[in-house]
């Protein structure tokens, strides 16, 4: 008993880093439960553009306040089984591991949910740090949010173009109209702008985004 008292005394941080990461972790389960019912104000990124000086095109609306289409297109285009998992698709994770060792390129396959908690609490750039964070998270949202309401912080919190977040901001940028009044096109076309909504405009859709939009209403 004396001796391990005198090893761990030896090594006073990893107590000290455990308390910590214990710590952190119930404020991150208590911000969960309180964003499952008030809305966030802010994620990483849009800090990151405010600190950088641009300005935010972004509305809160809730997701009764949507077109049908849109949480549609984009559960089609981003989590076919996203009523069905428990925020993270294993099925998903197979295919791409197994699509990765064929190509040699290793595509996402992040769930909703995990995009959600990406968004809401990690960094932006690909990293297998931030996947691994990415899936108890994923998990511990599901257990504490509903379905409707990550898709509804996610349609919200998404980003749709430079400096451009959430589904409101994107439908007035984009189509001049609001998100009340998509059609069903332009909802796969939003949809298929999220996997780089840096470089693909659903306004003036290319021939890629044209080819994933009509996927998209397919499986709609």
């Amino acid at each position: 008993m004396a001796a391990r008292r005198r090893r761990r005394d030896r090594h006073p941080w990893i107590r000290r880093a455990l308390q910590l990461l214990s710590i952190a972790f119930l404020m991150l389960v208590l911000i969960m439960v309180v964003y499952r019912f008030i809305n966030p104000p802010f994620t990483p990124m849009m800090l990151v553009d405010k600190l950088r000086g641009e300005t935010l095109e972004r509305r809160w609306v809730p997701i009764e306040q949507m077109s049908p289409n849109l949480p549609l297109a984009v559960i089609a285009s981003e989590d076919g089984q996203f009523c069905r998992h428990w925020g993270v698709d294993w099925g998903a994770v197979r295919d791409a591991i197994n699509e990765a060792r064929k190509r040699g390129e290793f595509r996402g396959a992040s769930t909703i949910t995990m995009q959600t908690v990406k968004n809401l609490f990690l960094w932006s750039p690909r990293s297998y740090v931030r996947k691994i964070i990415e899936v108890p998270l994923a998990y511990l949202m599901s257990l504490i949010w509903p379905k409707q309401r990550t898709i509804e912080v996610y349609l919200n919190i998404a980003e749709w173009g430079p400096s451009i977040y959430g589904a409101e901001a994107a439908s007035q940028h984009y189509f001049h109209k609001s998100a009340s009044v998509l059609s069903r096109h332009e909802a796969a076309l939003l949809a298929a702008t999220l996997p780089s909504p840096l470089t693909r405009n659903p306004a003036k859709p290319g021939p890629r985004i044209l080819r994933h939009a009509a996927a998209v209403e397919r499986r709609m």
